[in-house]
This record gives C-alpha cells, sequence and structure tokens, in this order.
C-alpha cells in the first residue's frame, strides 16, 4: 500500500469569477501563510510530484526544500484544459455552451479544451504510474479538477458525482492505493 496525500495548490493570484483552468497563474499573496499552513499538516514524504503551473510548482517546491525530498513534474496533473473559456469570466461565457456543457458534463468540451472523461484519461494513467513507483508517502500537487479525477478514480464513483465535492485551496487529502492500480 502506498499513502498519496493530494494536495491542492494554495489560492490562485486572478480575480474571482474567471475560468482559468490551464492558465498559467501565480499564486496570491497569502502563499507564505498558506504554504507553511500545509507543511504543518503534512506528513514526510519521500516524493512529491506537481504538476507543471506555476500555481502548483511554487508549493512543491517550497515543500520539497522544507522536507528536502526530490520534486517530479508530471502535466498529467493539470487542471482541465477550458480551451476559449480561458481567461474569461464565467459570465461572458456564451449562454449556450454553459448549457451544452451542464448537459453533458463528463463528455462535453469547451471550444479548443478537453472534456472532463479526457481530464479523467489523463489523471488515471498518472495514478497508475504513480502505483507503481516504490515510494510508500507521496505527495501530489495538484487542481480541483485532477484531484477530484483522482479521488473519482479510487472510489469507483463517476467523475461527475465528485463535483459536489469542496476542495478547498490548500486541502491536504491522505488516501491508501494499492499498488499496481489500473488506470
Amino acid at each position: 500500500m502506498q499513502t498519496l496525500y493530494l494536495i491542492r495548490h494554495t489560492m490562485p493570484h486572478i480575480a474571482p469569477g474567471i475560468c482559468y483552468g490551464q492558465l498559467d497563474i501565480g499564486v496570491a499573496d497569502s502563499f507564505e501563510k498558506e504554504a507553511n499552513g500545509i507543511l504543518h499538516w503534512l506528513p514526510p514524504v519521500e516524493l512529491i510530484i506537481t504538476s507543471p503551473l506555476q500555481r502548483t510548482r511554487r508549493l512543491a517546491e517550497h515543500l520539497a526544500q522544507a522536507q528536502r525530498r526530490e520534486l517530479r513534474s508530471d502535466a498529467r496533473l493539470m487542471e482541465k484544459h477550458f480551451g476559449a473559456w480561458e481567461g474569461k469570466a464565467w459570465g461572458d461565457i456564451a449562454r449556450t455552451e454553459i448549457d451544452a456543457w451542464a448537459a453533458d458534463v463528463p463528455g462535453y468540451a469547451p471550444p479548443g479544451g478537453e472534456s472532463a472523461q479526457q481530464l479523467m484519461r489523463r489523471v488515471q494513467t498518472c495514478l497508475h504510474d504513480v502505483a507503481q513507483l516504490p515510494q510508500q508517502n507521496i505527495a501530489l500537487i495538484a487542481h480541483g479538477g485532477s484531484i477530484r479525477a483522482i479521488l473519482a478514480k479510487i472510489a469507483g464513483a463517476p467523475l461527475a458525482d465528485t463535483l459536489v465535492w469542496k476542495i478547498e485551496y490548500g486541502a491536504v487529502i491522505g488516501v491508501r492505493v494499492r499498488r499496481g492500480l489500473q488506470a
């Protein structure tokens, strides 16, 4: 068995109500306080794997330095790609597109983006590879969507069912997984 610590990045530096998915934005001024709070709750890990986006990478670097641990980057942990919606206020996205997404949350991909099913497949391959690693305690620094995809796989739940799960900025979720988990 492995213990994975799924950690959502700290508060991003972006105005509320903006769709940001894979938009590479920085962290809020509260970063140091939030990161140190995470460090307080995170037990020692052997490896830290992060999404390459700067809001996750900065937290991963902070944790890796504090725990003197190896840090790896894996693009499969990135947030869902919202395509043409990224950087737009949610209220500025065409109502017909939002309605199409609401009618088919798992299958709908925003223009130029990816669907939740595509996110799920990408994250599952990452989770499968992590389950093959020799380390027992691993931190995955990721995003709300990718963390939900990991939890859905582990729980055997449809990704759409996880949308109601509240995953706060800086949340640390410990889960135990069996080695050799299949994608």
